[in-house]
């Protein structure tokens, strides 16, 4: 004969709710559930950077929109990555996104800042631009004058923008994301503390280990030049080089 055994439901809520919180706490700091969260993520500028990260946070679970001023050449790119991946244009993208992940010339950021500031007014984005003197022209020094972290949000007035992902080449990040611990460091930097903390979870997500250096005006220390960039390391390492 089979024993039946009555199953106290109020027990079966505790068990879940400490199962859950088990999880939360495998990523400290991290709210109970905040890892399952999958934001859907507009992609302004799908070249190697936009395409190899954004690729990654589609294999993350995040539904992603790449955009371009051609979209119609992203066919193949998102084919490659399946359901979660569509194209569409840069005004699409924004559209789609909670986030949104630019990666132009640092030359093209002031005309995407006055086409749609607008739809960007109030948007997390995750800036990965950096300035290249004998591409950008003038802007460049001004970014070296003042930093690109300020510069970047002068020309994307109203965004909450971080700095991420712009010292390193894609082949790094292809290569080494989701590697064994510890994991490849990515340096943030942002004024909103709510999108420095999105920004982190979703470097996370991409395989990667967040650093926290500090305010938007702390970014040129992993700008072009700076101590912060080109550093292939461990947060822990990279810390240390910044003084952390």
């Amino acid at each position: 004969m089979h024993r039946f055994v009555r199953f106290d439901h109020r027990r079966r809520t505790l068990l879940c709710a400490g199962a859950a919180w088990v999880a939360s706490a495998a990523v400290p700091g991290m709210p109970a559930f905040a890892q399952e969260t999958k934001r859907p993520i507009g992609i302004i500028g799908s070249g190697r950077i936009g395409s190899t990260i954004g690729g990654l946070w589609v294999k993350a679970g995040h539904p992603v929109l790449f955009s371009s001023r051609h979209p119609e050449e992203l066919k193949d790119l998102v084919a490659s990555l399946g359901a979660l991946a569509r194209s569409g244009s840069v005004s699409d993208a924004i559209a789609f996104g909670d986030v949104n992940f630019i990666a132009v010339p640092y030359g093209a950021l002031p005309q995407v800042g006055r086409d749609h500031a607008d739809a960007l007014k109030g948007k997390v984005v995750l800036d990965a631009c950096n300035a290249v003197a004998a591409r950008d022209g003038a802007i460049a020094e001004e970014v070296e004058r003042d930093g690109i972290g300020v510069t970047s949000q002068k020309y994307l007035p109203g965004t909450r923008l971080v700095r991420a992902f712009n010292t390193m080449s894609y082949m790094i990040f292809a290569r080494e994301a989701n590697r064994p611990d510890p994991k490849l460091a990515i340096p943030i930097a942002g004024d909103d503390s709510e999108a420095v903390s999105i920004a982190a979870a979703l470097v996370r997500d991409a395989g990667f280990d967040p650093v926290i250096v500090g305010k938007l005006a702390d970014a040129r220390i992993f700008q072009r030049g700076g101590p912060g960039y080109g550093q292939p390391v461990s947060a822990a390492e990279l810390r240390q080089k910044l003084s952390l």
